[in-house]
């Protein structure tokens, strides 16, 4: 790869990478209202490692403390926020695109990790969404 050449991220059913606007991020959060979803955004602007993102989505999303830092506690997480109940969830990561360019490998396995926890709230009937501004 070449310098400055950002990585396609492979598409994903329930994560969704694109530029978000400010009216578009209060859409998705008015909509994710309406419909009783717990919308939550992380903040990763100037976020260029993993510990910082997985810290971010931690103290966003309010994670036990169990949380061990890693892929698997992520993964594990996201999969079962019991003490955030709601009809279904949304994230809305922000200013992702530092991430994105500086740590591609990083945010693709978030972003997979974060598909394969939506498939698992899928199989118990509930909605987990991802909107990446990237």
């Amino acid at each position: 790869m070449t310098s400055g050449t950002v990585p396609t991220v492979t598409p994903r059913r329930n994560v969704h990478v694109a530029p978000l606007s400010s009216e578009s991020e209060t859409g998705i959060r008015a909509l994710a209202g309406s419909l009783g979803f717990d919308c939550v955004n992380v903040d990763l602007d100037g976020c260029v490692e993993k510990a910082d993102l997985l810290d971010r989505v931690s103290r966003a999303l309010g994670f036990p403390a169990w949380f061990g830092g890693n892929w698997d506690a992520l993964f594990d997480c996201l999969a079962d926020l019991g003490w955030r109940p709601a009809a279904g969830y949304v994230l809305v990561l922000e200013h992702a695109s530092g991430l994105r360019e500086s740590q591609p490998e990083v945010f693709d396995t978030a972003l997979l990790l974060m598909d394969d926890a939506a498939s698992a709230w899928q199989e118990r009937d509930v909605a987990f969404r991802v909107f990446v501004d990237a």
